[in-house]
């Protein structure tokens, strides 16, 4: 029987952070669970072709919009179910048992929150994306997600949108998600360079305005703004 699950990971000059993802997948690969990798870019400069080649990742390309490399990622996937993980996340060990556990049931599944550096700020940071994931059914991408193609197909997928992308998908998988006991330890690169409290802001500001209705496209030009 084939591997059932297909990874996903979108890329944009990801150079520094692809192989360290990719390696705390090893685990899942030893386990039998890992099919295929595939590797949606954005329109990279830097090494990161080489580096997926190296792992021996299926890359695709196309225009650089998270949304749309998510898609085009998931189109193509072979496996009956699909992971997404962002380049600068890594599953703490111990991921596989947790996911091949949750491959029984016919939710989609969200990893627990975690930073790879930042102290107190973030602590209350990952705590509040738990809460948030928990409560609200919200978990933004740097969580990963893990969903059943079946599901996945019956919800429409990702959308090709600059922004929010998860949680356009999250609200189409209301009732439909569950936290998986397992970290993903995100980079904490982009809160420690903005500032946690300023970084944080724009985030509850910017998911505050999508549901407002503002359009992605003012948002993405906002929320990109230094």
């Amino acid at each position: 029987m084939r591997a059932p699950i297909s990874v996903v990971i979108p890329v944009l000059n990801a150079q520094h952070v692809l192989a360290g993802c990719a390696a705390s997948l090893m685990e899942g690969v030893e386990a039998g669970l890992i099919r295929e990798l595939i590797v949606s870019d954005g329109g990279s400069d830097d090494d990161t072709r080489r580096i997926a080649d190296e792992i021996g990742a299926v890359w695709i390309s196309g225009a650089a919009s998270r949304g749309g490399q998510l898609k085009r990622g998931c189109e193509i996937a072979q496996g009956t179910w699909i992971m997404v993980l962002h380049a600068d996340t890594q599953l703490e060990p111990g991921w596989s048992a947790v996911a091949r556990a949750h491959l029984t049931l016919e939710k989609a599944g969200f990893f627990k929150l975690a930073f790879g550096s930042g102290g107190v700020p973030a602590r209350l940071v990952a705590g509040w994306a738990n809460l948030r994931s928990a409560l609200f059914g919200l978990p933004y991408g740097d969580q990963g997600l893990l969903v059943s193609r079946a599901l996945y197909d019956a919800v429409g997928g990702f959308q090709d949108m600059a922004l929010m992308e998860d949680v356009a998908l999250a609200r189409a998988l209301k009732g439909q998600l569950r936290a998986l006991d397992a970290r993903a330890m995100t980079s904490a690169a982009k809160y420690e360079s903005a500032g946690w409290l300023r970084r944080g802001g724009r985030n509850l500001w910017t998911l505050a305005r999508y549901f407002a209705g503002v359009p992605v496209e003012r948002l993405a030009a906002t929320y990109r703004k230094p």
